[in-house]
């Protein structure tokens, strides 16, 4: 079974939506359960795929806590895979069913700007089976700053469902050959705001440049924020705001860049869209994005906060349309090769084994 809080449209909760469709069906009968509220990403989670919505209320909902102790007993789920802030109350839910082996994936995108209590964490990681990180440095800090064994923390990067790319573009703001995008729900660490100093420097050589802004606003106050600062740069004819899509696959190949403004990062799913959509990215050089640009062999990498280095390789992607074909078609390589479904469900699966060996599946 995935937990994940909700089924919002974020990066943690697409990687549990994708986890639950794509386990290999003869080894594995896959469940998801939403603890505190469903969302758009419930219409993408195949039919197959069971599932439970808690409408879990506060923390401490013990409640919540025994509905889903009685669902896992009743269906013999063997593994509880907890995304996130839901490790607390799969620990919680593990008292109640003590057999449950509990895997946490570790998606902890802000590591560079803000420290969590280790302690806290060192409590609730305490004897689980496995921690599966999305960067070598959430790897790094489980090991040495949670103490836990070696041989029970993995990194794994995200996965992109390659079979999700169909549909045709939708009408855009912005000209084709122009047209930026950026991917991003609307949080600090995204620094959009950097990525608008960048596009006050881009318009200056190329006044046809066009920044779409697509993500939810978790952090309602930062995307107000960007929004009075569109305005007051004037930039209101050269952005625009998309805010939540579902068809980001779509709308990413009737673009031209992709780019991530990100001051922190573990792996983002975003990147690894640009790459499936074979579009030419930008990224700044934080957390595993110079693994998926290869360096800077399938894109481009600035530092971040850095906009005059974030304009300079948005202007020379701009420019040239032989330069995004290559950018584009190696990214897009790199993606099938190392962020497609199945050497990512690989490495899972040896995951779950290792925790639970010889899993039976009984049918519920």
């Amino acid at each position: 079974m995935q937990l994940t809080d909700t089924l919002a449209l974020g990066g943690a909760e697409r990687v549990a939506v994708n986890l639950a469709n794509l386990l290999p069906r003869d080894r594995y009968r896959s469940y998801l359960c939403s603890s505190r509220r469903d969302g758009p990403l419930a219409d993408f989670l195949s039919s197959d795929v069971r599932r439970l919505s808690l409408g879990r209320t506060h923390r401490f909902d013990m409640g919540a806590v025994r509905r889903l102790a009685s669902f896992i007993k009743d269906h013999h789920i063997a593994i509880l895979h907890a995304h996130a802030s839901s490790l607390f109350l799969a620990r919680m839910v593990s008292c109640l069913a003590p057999d449950i082996a509990v895997i946490w994936h570790d998606h902890f995108g802000r590591a560079h700007d803000e420290e969590r209590p280790r302690w806290l964490y060192r409590a609730a990681t305490r004897n689980i089976a496995a921690i599966v990180s999305v960067s070598e440095g959430l790897a790094s800090w489980a090991r040495n700053d949670l103490r836990m064994p070696a041989d029970r923390v993995s990194y794994i990067p995200n996965l992109v469902d390659l079979g999700k790319n169909t549909g045709e573009p939708p009408q855009l703001p912005g000209k084709p050959g122009h047209r930026i995008v950026c991917v991003a729900n609307f949080r600090p660490q995204k620094d959009q705001l950097g990525l608008l100093d960048a596009m006050t420097l881009v318009l200056a050589r190329d006044p046809q440049a066009h920044l779409l802004l697509v993500g939810a606003a978790p952090t309602p106050e930062y995307r107000d924020t960007v929004l009075a600062r569109i305005s007051k740069l004037k930039l209101e004819n050269s952005v625009s705001h998309l805010g939540p899509q579902q068809n980001v696959a779509a709308i990413l190949r009737g673009c031209d860049i992709g780019v991530l403004s990100s001051s922190s990062e573990g792996l983002p799913l975003s990147l690894l869209e640009y790459g499936a959509a074979g579009l030419a990215s930008i990224s700044t050089d934080v957390g595993q994005c110079g693994e998926v640009l290869d360096g800077g062999k399938a894109g481009i990498l600035v530092p971040p906060s850095s906009p005059s280095q974030l304009s300079e390789a948005l202007v020379k992607l701009l420019e040239s349309e032989k330069e995004r074909a290559l950018y584009g078609g190696r990214l897009e390589t790199r993606v099938l090769q190392n962020y497609g479904p199945g050497p990512i469900i690989r490495q899972l699966c040896g995951v779950y084994e290792r925790a639970v060996p010889q899993v039976t599946l009984r049918a519920a």
